[in-house]
Protein backbone atom coordinates (compact mmCIF):
# COMPACT_ATOMS: atom_id res chain seq x y z
CA UNK A 1 0.00 0.00 0.00
CA UNK A 2 1.41 3.62 -0.86
CA UNK A 3 2.45 6.06 2.05
CA UNK A 4 -0.34 8.16 1.03
CA UNK A 5 -2.89 6.06 1.01
CA UNK A 6 -1.98 5.03 4.78
CA UNK A 7 -1.86 9.00 5.50
CA UNK A 8 -5.59 8.74 4.50
CA UNK A 9 -6.05 6.51 6.46
CA UNK A 10 -4.11 8.25 9.57
CA UNK A 11 -5.80 11.25 8.75
CA UNK A 12 -9.54 9.52 8.72
CA UNK A 13 -9.47 8.39 11.49
CA UNK A 14 -8.34 11.55 13.60
CA UNK A 15 -11.56 13.04 12.83
CA UNK A 16 -13.88 10.15 12.14
CA UNK A 17 -12.84 8.42 16.15
CA UNK A 18 -13.48 4.92 16.92
CA UNK A 19 -14.52 3.99 13.13
CA UNK A 20 -11.44 2.19 11.55
CA UNK A 21 -13.63 -0.80 9.72
CA UNK A 22 -16.13 1.89 8.19
CA UNK A 23 -12.78 3.78 6.99
CA UNK A 24 -11.85 0.80 5.40
CA UNK A 25 -14.87 -0.33 3.95
CA UNK A 26 -15.59 3.19 2.60
CA UNK A 27 -11.84 3.16 1.07
CA UNK A 28 -12.21 -0.27 -0.70
CA UNK A 29 -15.47 0.88 -2.10
CA UNK A 30 -13.83 3.53 -4.01
CA UNK A 31 -10.15 1.40 -5.08
CA UNK A 32 -13.52 -1.10 -6.03
CA UNK A 33 -14.73 1.71 -8.45
CA UNK A 34 -17.71 1.26 -6.93
CA UNK A 35 -20.17 3.36 -4.60
CA UNK A 36 -21.06 3.46 -0.82
CA UNK A 37 -24.65 3.22 0.98
CA UNK A 38 -24.51 4.48 4.56
CA UNK A 39 -27.30 3.84 6.12
CA UNK A 40 -28.33 4.92 10.08
CA UNK A 41 -29.89 7.20 12.13
CA UNK A 42 -29.22 11.11 11.54
CA UNK A 43 -25.98 12.40 13.82
CA UNK A 44 -23.84 9.54 13.96
CA UNK A 45 -21.11 10.94 11.49
CA UNK A 46 -22.17 9.49 7.58
CA UNK A 47 -22.02 12.88 6.26
CA UNK A 48 -18.69 13.55 8.01
CA UNK A 49 -17.45 10.43 6.80
CA UNK A 50 -18.13 11.64 3.06
CA UNK A 51 -16.78 15.38 3.96
CA UNK A 52 -13.25 14.13 5.15
CA UNK A 53 -12.65 11.72 2.31
CA UNK A 54 -13.36 14.10 0.06
CA UNK A 55 -11.22 16.94 1.29
CA UNK A 56 -8.28 14.17 2.21
CA UNK A 57 -8.28 12.61 -1.14
CA UNK A 58 -8.08 15.79 -2.60
CA UNK A 59 -11.48 15.48 -5.04
CA UNK A 60 -14.05 17.60 -6.40
CA UNK A 61 -16.90 17.11 -4.10
CA UNK A 62 -20.66 18.09 -4.75
CA UNK A 63 -23.38 17.63 -1.79
CA UNK A 64 -26.90 16.90 -3.15
CA UNK A 65 -29.55 17.37 -0.48
CA UNK A 66 -32.53 14.59 -1.51
CA UNK A 67 -35.76 15.89 -0.54
CA UNK A 68 -39.59 15.11 -1.95
CA UNK A 69 -39.32 18.18 -4.43
CA UNK A 70 -36.05 17.16 -5.99
CA UNK A 71 -36.59 17.17 -9.65
CA UNK A 72 -33.77 15.11 -11.89
CA UNK A 73 -32.74 18.38 -13.67
CA UNK A 74 -31.89 19.79 -9.92
CA UNK A 75 -29.05 16.46 -10.44
CA UNK A 76 -28.22 16.30 -13.65
CA UNK A 77 -28.68 20.07 -15.11
CA UNK A 78 -30.23 21.64 -17.91
CA UNK A 79 -30.28 23.59 -21.08
CA UNK A 80 -30.60 27.54 -21.07
CA UNK A 81 -31.74 29.72 -23.96
CA UNK A 82 -29.65 32.35 -24.40
CA UNK A 83 -31.43 35.43 -25.85
CA UNK A 84 -28.07 36.75 -27.05
CA UNK A 85 -27.02 33.69 -29.46
CA UNK A 86 -30.40 32.57 -29.82
CA UNK A 87 -28.91 28.79 -28.74
CA UNK A 88 -29.42 26.37 -25.88
CA UNK A 89 -26.53 26.81 -23.17
CA UNK A 90 -25.66 23.88 -21.06
CA UNK A 91 -25.75 24.36 -17.49
CA UNK A 92 -24.20 21.51 -15.50
CA UNK A 93 -25.66 19.84 -12.20
CA UNK A 94 -24.23 18.88 -9.06
CA UNK A 95 -23.85 15.20 -10.45
CA UNK A 96 -20.46 16.32 -12.86
CA UNK A 97 -17.76 16.20 -9.65
CA UNK A 98 -15.52 13.65 -8.64
CA UNK A 99 -17.22 12.55 -5.78
CA UNK A 100 -20.97 13.43 -5.07
CA UNK A 101 -22.65 13.08 -1.59
CA UNK A 102 -26.47 11.71 -2.39
CA UNK A 103 -27.70 12.81 1.28
CA UNK A 104 -30.75 11.41 2.56
CA UNK A 105 -31.26 9.72 -0.44
CA UNK A 106 -34.36 8.12 0.56
CA UNK A 107 -36.35 11.36 1.44
CA UNK A 108 -36.75 12.41 -2.42
CA UNK A 109 -39.10 10.22 -4.77
CA UNK A 110 -38.17 7.23 -6.79
CA UNK A 111 -38.28 9.90 -9.76
CA UNK A 112 -35.39 11.78 -8.48
CA UNK A 113 -33.71 8.82 -7.05
CA UNK A 114 -33.32 6.90 -10.30
CA UNK A 115 -31.16 10.26 -11.97
CA UNK A 116 -28.61 8.64 -10.59
CA UNK A 117 -28.88 5.24 -12.13
CA UNK A 118 -27.07 6.20 -15.17
CA UNK A 119 -24.43 8.12 -13.86
CA UNK A 120 -23.50 4.83 -11.35
CA UNK A 121 -23.67 2.21 -13.46
CA UNK A 122 -21.81 3.98 -16.93
CA UNK A 123 -20.13 6.77 -15.57
CA UNK A 124 -21.94 9.20 -17.90
CA UNK A 125 -25.37 10.80 -18.04
CA UNK A 126 -27.68 11.07 -21.07
CA UNK A 127 -29.56 14.65 -21.22
CA UNK A 128 -31.76 15.80 -23.81
CA UNK A 129 -30.61 13.46 -26.45
CA UNK A 130 -27.00 14.10 -25.24
CA UNK A 131 -24.50 11.62 -23.86
CA UNK A 132 -21.96 13.65 -21.38
CA UNK A 133 -19.06 12.08 -19.43
CA UNK A 134 -18.64 12.00 -15.76
CA UNK A 135 -15.15 12.89 -14.10
CA UNK A 136 -13.05 10.57 -13.32
CA UNK A 137 -12.74 9.12 -10.57
CA UNK A 138 -16.11 9.47 -9.74
CA UNK A 139 -17.82 7.88 -6.55
CA UNK A 140 -21.11 8.08 -4.93
CA UNK A 141 -22.05 8.02 -1.31
CA UNK A 142 -25.44 7.72 -0.75
CA UNK A 143 -26.46 8.19 3.27
CA UNK A 144 -30.27 7.02 3.96
CA UNK A 145 -32.39 6.97 7.42
CA UNK A 146 -34.33 4.06 8.24
CA UNK A 147 -37.02 2.90 6.65
CA UNK A 148 -39.18 3.47 9.21
CA UNK A 149 -38.34 7.34 9.46
CA UNK A 150 -41.13 9.32 8.59
CA UNK A 151 -41.12 10.30 5.09
CA UNK A 152 -38.91 7.95 3.73
CA UNK A 153 -39.12 6.50 0.27
CA UNK A 154 -37.63 2.79 -0.03
CA UNK A 155 -34.73 2.39 -2.51
CA UNK A 156 -35.92 -0.32 -5.57
CA UNK A 157 -33.59 -3.57 -5.74
CA UNK A 158 -32.15 -2.12 -8.92
CA UNK A 159 -30.68 0.62 -7.48
CA UNK A 160 -29.67 -1.21 -4.05
CA UNK A 161 -27.95 -3.40 -6.83
CA UNK A 162 -25.97 -0.42 -7.90
CA UNK A 163 -23.90 -0.08 -5.13
CA UNK A 164 -21.21 -1.71 -4.15
CA UNK A 165 -21.41 -1.65 -0.19
CA UNK A 166 -23.65 -0.95 2.02
CA UNK A 167 -22.56 0.01 5.73
CA UNK A 168 -23.82 1.16 9.21
CA UNK A 169 -21.76 3.90 11.01
CA UNK A 170 -23.46 2.75 14.96
CA UNK A 171 -23.00 4.69 17.83
CA UNK A 172 -19.10 5.30 18.87
CA UNK A 173 -17.98 3.55 21.84
CA UNK A 174 -17.78 5.46 25.03
CA UNK A 175 -13.85 6.84 24.71
CA UNK A 176 -14.57 8.21 20.85
CA UNK A 177 -17.42 9.79 22.26
CA UNK A 178 -15.52 11.40 24.65
CA UNK A 179 -13.29 12.47 22.50
CA UNK A 180 -15.73 13.76 19.72
CA UNK A 181 -17.92 15.68 22.75
CA UNK A 182 -14.48 17.34 24.45
CA UNK A 183 -12.97 18.23 20.95
CA UNK A 184 -12.97 20.72 18.94
CA UNK A 185 -16.07 21.06 16.18
CA UNK A 186 -15.33 18.24 13.66
CA UNK A 187 -16.66 21.03 10.65
CA UNK A 188 -13.78 23.50 11.76
CA UNK A 189 -11.45 20.34 11.59
CA UNK A 190 -12.27 18.91 8.18
CA UNK A 191 -12.61 22.79 7.06
CA UNK A 192 -8.56 22.14 7.44
CA UNK A 193 -7.83 19.00 6.40
CA UNK A 194 -5.36 19.29 3.90
CA UNK A 195 -5.48 16.69 0.58
CA UNK A 196 -2.72 13.61 1.26
CA UNK A 197 -3.55 12.10 -2.12
CA UNK A 198 -3.67 13.40 -5.89
CA UNK A 199 -6.67 11.96 -8.42
CA UNK A 200 -3.96 10.80 -10.63
CA UNK A 201 -2.41 8.47 -7.78
CA UNK A 202 -6.24 7.30 -6.86
CA UNK A 203 -6.56 5.95 -10.39
CA UNK A 204 -3.27 4.21 -10.36
CA UNK A 205 -4.64 2.93 -6.71
CA UNK A 206 -7.91 1.50 -8.75
CA UNK A 207 -6.37 0.23 -11.96
CA UNK A 208 -3.91 -1.74 -9.58
CA UNK A 209 -6.48 -2.98 -7.70
CA UNK A 210 -8.09 -4.69 -10.67
CA UNK A 211 -4.70 -6.47 -11.12
CA UNK A 212 -5.15 -8.33 -7.87
CA UNK A 213 -4.80 -11.86 -8.81
CA UNK A 214 -7.51 -14.25 -7.75
CA UNK A 215 -6.71 -17.74 -7.82
CA UNK A 216 -9.04 -20.49 -9.61
CA UNK A 217 -9.45 -21.80 -5.78
CA UNK A 218 -10.63 -18.58 -4.41
CA UNK A 219 -12.91 -18.06 -7.35
CA UNK A 220 -14.24 -21.58 -6.49
CA UNK A 221 -15.06 -20.07 -2.48
CA UNK A 222 -16.32 -17.20 -4.14
CA UNK A 223 -18.63 -19.45 -6.16
CA UNK A 224 -19.49 -21.74 -3.77
CA UNK A 225 -21.28 -18.62 -1.65
CA UNK A 226 -23.08 -18.22 -4.74
CA UNK A 227 -24.24 -21.39 -5.21
CA UNK A 228 -25.36 -21.73 -1.48
CA UNK A 229 -27.76 -18.48 -1.41
CA UNK A 230 -29.05 -20.19 -4.60
CA UNK A 231 -30.02 -23.46 -3.23
CA UNK A 232 -30.59 -22.47 0.30
CA UNK A 233 -34.54 -22.20 1.05
CA UNK A 234 -34.29 -19.28 3.93
CA UNK A 235 -33.80 -16.69 1.28
CA UNK A 236 -35.80 -14.76 -0.54
CA UNK A 237 -33.36 -15.17 -3.88
CA UNK A 238 -29.97 -15.87 -4.26
CA UNK A 239 -26.77 -13.50 -4.93
CA UNK A 240 -26.91 -12.88 -8.41
CA UNK A 241 -24.02 -12.85 -10.84
CA UNK A 242 -23.17 -8.72 -10.54
CA UNK A 243 -23.40 -9.78 -6.81
CA UNK A 244 -20.19 -11.93 -7.45
CA UNK A 245 -18.63 -9.63 -9.05
CA UNK A 246 -18.95 -6.97 -6.53
CA UNK A 247 -17.35 -9.46 -4.15
CA UNK A 248 -14.53 -10.13 -5.88
CA UNK A 249 -13.64 -6.05 -6.94
CA UNK A 250 -13.77 -5.80 -3.31
CA UNK A 251 -11.89 -8.67 -1.92
CA UNK A 252 -8.97 -7.40 -4.26
CA UNK A 253 -9.45 -3.73 -2.89
CA UNK A 254 -9.30 -4.88 0.60
CA UNK A 255 -5.83 -7.12 -0.45
CA UNK A 256 -4.32 -3.74 -1.79
CA UNK A 257 -5.36 -1.86 1.28
CA UNK A 258 -3.06 -5.13 2.85
CA UNK A 259 -0.27 -4.21 0.77
CA UNK A 260 -0.90 -7.95 -0.86
CA UNK A 261 -0.82 -8.71 -4.42
CA UNK A 262 -3.16 -11.93 -4.12
CA UNK A 263 -6.78 -12.40 -2.90
CA UNK A 264 -7.27 -14.80 0.33
CA UNK A 265 -10.63 -16.39 1.96
CA UNK A 266 -9.79 -14.03 4.78
CA UNK A 267 -10.49 -10.82 1.92
CA UNK A 268 -13.84 -12.44 0.79
CA UNK A 269 -14.86 -12.85 4.25
CA UNK A 270 -13.86 -9.89 5.87
CA UNK A 271 -15.78 -7.47 2.51
CA UNK A 272 -18.90 -9.63 2.39
CA UNK A 273 -21.06 -8.16 5.40
CA UNK A 274 -20.75 -4.70 3.45
CA UNK A 275 -21.25 -6.34 -0.47
CA UNK A 276 -24.50 -8.63 0.37
CA UNK A 277 -26.40 -6.61 3.56
CA UNK A 278 -28.52 -5.03 0.76
CA UNK A 279 -28.67 -7.83 -1.12
CA UNK A 280 -29.38 -10.92 0.30
CA UNK A 281 -32.88 -11.34 1.95
CA UNK A 282 -34.12 -13.78 4.65
CA UNK A 283 -38.25 -15.17 5.23
CA UNK A 284 -39.74 -16.37 7.47
CA UNK A 285 -38.36 -17.46 11.06
CA UNK A 286 -35.18 -15.70 10.02
CA UNK A 287 -36.87 -12.52 8.39
CA UNK A 288 -35.70 -10.10 11.09
CA UNK A 289 -32.07 -11.79 11.86
CA UNK A 290 -29.79 -9.47 12.56
CA UNK A 291 -27.17 -8.93 9.05
CA UNK A 292 -23.93 -9.63 11.32
CA UNK A 293 -25.43 -13.37 12.17
CA UNK A 294 -26.84 -13.97 8.71
CA UNK A 295 -23.23 -13.38 7.70
CA UNK A 296 -21.61 -15.10 10.13
CA UNK A 297 -24.05 -18.47 9.50
CA UNK A 298 -23.08 -18.14 5.82
CA UNK A 299 -19.02 -18.13 6.56
CA UNK A 300 -19.73 -21.13 8.52
CA UNK A 301 -22.00 -22.89 6.01
CA UNK A 302 -19.28 -22.87 3.49
CA UNK A 303 -16.10 -24.29 2.95
CA UNK A 304 -12.80 -22.76 2.43
CA UNK A 305 -11.11 -24.85 -0.36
Amino acid sequence: MSQNLNNVIRQAEQIILGKPKQIRFALACLLARGHLLIEDLPGVGKTTLAHVLARTLGLQFQRIQFTSDLLPADILGVSVYQRDTSEFKFHPGPIFAQMILADEINRATPKAQSALLEAMEEQQVTIEGTTRALPAPFFVIATQNPAYQVGTFALPESQLDRFLMRIQMGYPDAQAERGLLSGVDRREIVAQLSPQMESSELLALQKRAREIIVSPALLDYAQAILRHTREESRYTHGLSPRAGLALLSAARAWALLDARDAVIPEDVQAVLPGVISHRLQTVGEHARQNSDVLVRELIEAVAIP
